[in-house]
């Protein structure tokens, strides 16, 4: 008869795509874990993995099966999960992955208060681009995603959180710092800096710009990351331009407010969302989640109608 702690093994090995690492993973000895999984593949009379490959794989009919596996664990799951919400006690652990141009700006803001508001609950953040946030999340190495959306995957269920506006950041000495009105066709310039490529606010920029055969000869050096702070920080020394998300800019004050502008003839916004699988079975934790992201930014920012939402897909 084949049991749950096979199946939990077999999921184990997909995810990590290493025996020895599974076996980690589950506190057991890379030894049972193999026996365990020789085991069920006698009983169904199937190969599972492909163990001359490195990583391992599973085989095509093995990954049927492992679906099937999480999807008999997932609901496993929420059997201890419906009974613990009956009783009101949220406990366990969160996995949350959130992208580089949200996390520095948006994690401040809300942690505390989920994590008082969710005492037993431990909270797990990495920072991750959007690409590994969806694989995770597949993978059930993730719980939820925080970013930018729609993402345009069946697999996925997106809970929009709020819509902050994309404005232009320049050097003090920029023209766009007195310029009296910005419109859209005045940023595709070689002056623009831009995040490398994989990350999603770029794609948003180049959309909204229109830019096409981006180059950079105009700029003093080629940047590649992903760290919007940093961008700001070389355009404060170096010159040009660039446009970053709100909240990024919310706390700016005196001189450094001035480097913000609006544009005049487009309010582009972009979705934040919060997003999960099907296989996720805390519901009021990921109710709880969302009400507190949304009860600790500006109001005005939970109106997607105050603008136009840039996708980047």
């Amino acid at each position: 008869m084949t049991t749950l702690i096979q199946l939990e093994y077999i999921v184990a090995v997909d995810t990590y795509r290493h025996f020895a690492t599974a076996a980690d993973k589950c506190f057991v000895t890379q030894p049972t874990l193999s026996m365990q999984i020789k085991k069920l593949e006698d009983q169904l009379g199937l190969v599972i993995f492909d163990r001359t490959r490195q990583p391992v794989v599973p085989t095509m009919l093995g990954e049927k099966v492992i679906e099937q596996a999480r999807t008999v664990l997932l609901e496993n799951s929420r059997i201890h999960q419906i009974i613990k919400e009956e009783k009101e006690d949220i406990s366990g652990e969160i996995r949350i992955g959130i992208i580089p141009t949200i996390s520095p700006y948006l994690l401040p803001l809300f942690t505390g208060k989920l994590k008082a508001k969710f005492p037993k609950v431990k909270i797990k953040v990495e920072e991750l681009v959007t690409e590994r946030i969806e694989y995770q999340l597949k993978k059930d190495l993730l719980d939820v995603g925080i970013l930018v959306t729609p993402l345009h995957n069946p697999g996925i269920i997106e809970h929009p959180l709020y819509y902050e506006e994309m404005m232009v950041y320049s050097n003090l000495k920029h023209q766009f710092a007195v310029q009296p009105i910005i419109d859209i066709k005045d940023i595709a310039t070689p002056e623009i800096w831009l995040l490398s490529d994989g990350h999603c606010f770029r794609h948003q920029v180049i959309n909204l710009c229109d830019i096409q055969n981006f180059e950079s000869d105009a700029l003093p050096f080629e940047f590649e990351g992903g760290n919007l702070d940093t961008l700001m920080r070389i355009i404060d020394r170096e010159g040009g331009y660039t446009l970053i998300p709100e909240l990024s800019g919310l706390e700016f004050q005196g001189e450094r407010a001035k480097q913000v502008r609006k544009f005049d003839d487009i309010t582009p916004l972009r979705e934040v969302a919060l997003v999960y699988t099907r296989k996720f079975a805390k519901t009021k934790l990921i109710e709880g989640l969302a009400q507190t992201i949304q009860e600790s930014i500006p109001e005005h920012m939970l109106d997607k109608n105050r603008g136009t939402i840039v996708e980047w897909k």
